[in-house]
């Protein structure tokens, strides 16, 4: 179920009545229910898998406590990775795995091979689960903490289970720990007004975001990068600007409208973005962007890998590779990971010699300036490696570095009518200046520190603005398809 879809606005404000009607003790089936229900709702078949991961994981982790035999515990720890990895592969992998073995096969002219093999298995066919690779790692840090005692297995199925599918973060986030999470479905849960009205806020920003600003960014960035060798340097500089914000509006929206509801039901998200676009440098970028992802591979793989004898930038390039091909099954997405590891390894070897040179020439007004400098340049280094992210192929991606400093035609504008044009950059500065000063996580405080009337009017616009503004097509948020 899309949460910019009628059936959610139908299905949330259901759930929320029921929840409130009904005793503590059965609230934790009813949110249950409607989690499966909600990713039912998307393909019926594929609940079985997200059944199937949970059953398994559950039972994993209650034989790692109760075992005191170590080479039994790593067992039961390796299945539950071997699985949930397996599954991973099987449905976002394995058609990639196949075309790249293939064309090495077809370079030593091994042809007839692979197109048996590609026609024997229907290897494109396989359909890739919505939000799979969130509740795969959401499952598997469960599993690797309870082998490090960090936390108790959960002994209630239905509890663990929630914690598995708690709809709001479900399908896309942000990556919950079960020593968050599984606590607070013990908690009695009374209404609170003011995180109701907080909950409502987020939500309805979220979608501001989503339908009024990323989705008519996206009208600009589609056109560009579905045929970027029809059009010029600057259209296509303009473009990679737009998808970079359009990206981080579209996500952020969800992560925010999911914390918006699951405040509203009185549970607590982790913050999943703080203000990347103002950040001072990528290493900052990096804390900022998609934490709950971050913070999964900091802890499950940089750490673990930091206690190895390779050097601290190959272990960057590693977990940067990783980040790029869990996000897609695709060399775009491997090579935008790796662009990215490259650059913080830059930074981070560079950063003394930079140091040094600016206490050189100790010229004070001077400072501002290197500053200034080094956010345009990050920021550009992030922008360049988008072209891979949001490229459909590696292919078009080369394109459209082609025409990237092609500068026979100054055209900035190919929307159909120019005050869209317009109105996109004026949408964009304004979002930019509320999240500067606030984030999508303290919005709230924007409307409801303010007097009655003026609140009020606030809502008021808000309404007609997502009513009058937002684009009439309904758009998967980019992160499902991860």
């Amino acid at each position: 179920m899309l949460f910019n879809s009628f059936d959610f606005l139908f299905f949330f404000p259901l759930v929320v009545i029921l929840y409130y009607v009904l005793a503590h003790k059965y609230r934790a089936y009813l949110l249950l229910i409607a989690s499966y229900f909600f990713y039912f709702y998307w393909e019926p078949s594929l609940v079985l898998l997200l059944f199937a991961s949970t059953v398994i994981d559950y039972y994993v982790g209650i034989k790692i406590h109760n075992t005191n035999n170590q080479k039994k515990r790593k067992l039961f720890l390796y299945f539950s990775i071997l699985v949930n990895l397996g599954m991973l592969f099987y449905f976002k992998y394995l058609g990639f795995f196949a075309e790249t073995s293939f064309a090495i096969l077809d370079f030593f002219g091994i042809e007839h091979a692979t197109e048996t093999v590609s026609q024997t298995y229907n290897i494109k066919k396989i359909l890739l689960p919505v939000g799979i690779s969130f509740y795969t790692f959401q499952t598997m840090s469960y599993s690797i903490d309870v082998y490090r005692k960090l936390i108790k297995p959960e002994r209630s199925f239905v509890k663990y289970a929630l914690y598995v599918s708690f709809f709001p973060q479900l399908v896309a986030g942000p990556i919950e720990r079960a020593n968050r999470l599984i606590p607070q479905f013990y908690k009695k849960i009374e209404i609170n007004i003011p995180a109701i009205k907080q909950g409502v806020i987020m939500m309805a920003w979220g979608f501001f975001l989503k339908l009024v600003v990323a989705d008519r960014l996206g009208i600009y960035a589609d056109a560009v990068f579905a045929n970027p060798k029809n059009y010029g340097g600057p259209t296509l500089i303009l473009g990679v600007y737009f998808f970079s914000f359009q990206l981080y509006y579209d996500f952020s929206a969800y992560t925010t409208i999911a914390i918006g509801a699951a405040k509203i039901l009185g549970f607590n998200l982790m913050q999943n973005f703080n203000r990347p676009m103002v950040a001072k440098n990528m290493v900052s970028l990096w804390q900022r962007w998609h934490i709950s992802l971050l913070k999964w591979l900091r802890d499950y793989m940089l750490i673990p890998l930091s206690k190895t004898k390779l050097s601290r930038y190959w272990i960057i390039l590693i977990v940067f590779f990783s980040m790029g091909l869990w996000h897609g099954a695709g060399w775009n997405f491997i090579v935008w990971g790796l662009l990215n590891g490259v650059f913080l390894i830059f930074e981070v070897g560079t950063k003394k010699h930079r140091k040094y040179l600016i206490n050189k020439i100790n010229i004070p007004f001077l400072f501002p300036v290197f500053e200034f400098s080094w956010r345009i340049i990050w920021y550009h280094s992030l922008a360049f490696s988008l072209i891979f992210f949001r490229s459909p192929s590696f292919d078009i991606a080369l394109e459209y570095l082609d025409n990237l400093f092609v500068f026979d035609n100054l055209q900035f504008n190919i929307l159909k009518y120019s005050y869209e044009f317009y109105l996109t950059i004026g949408l964009l500065i304004f979002v930019q200046i509320i999240h500067y000063y606030k984030g999508n996580d303290k919005v709230y405080e924007l409307i409801t520190k303010r007097t009655q009337p003026l609140r009020w009017a606030m809502y008021i616009l808000f309404i007609f603005g997502i009513v009058l503004f937002s684009i009439n097509r309904q758009n998967n948020f980019i992160y499902f398809q991860f």
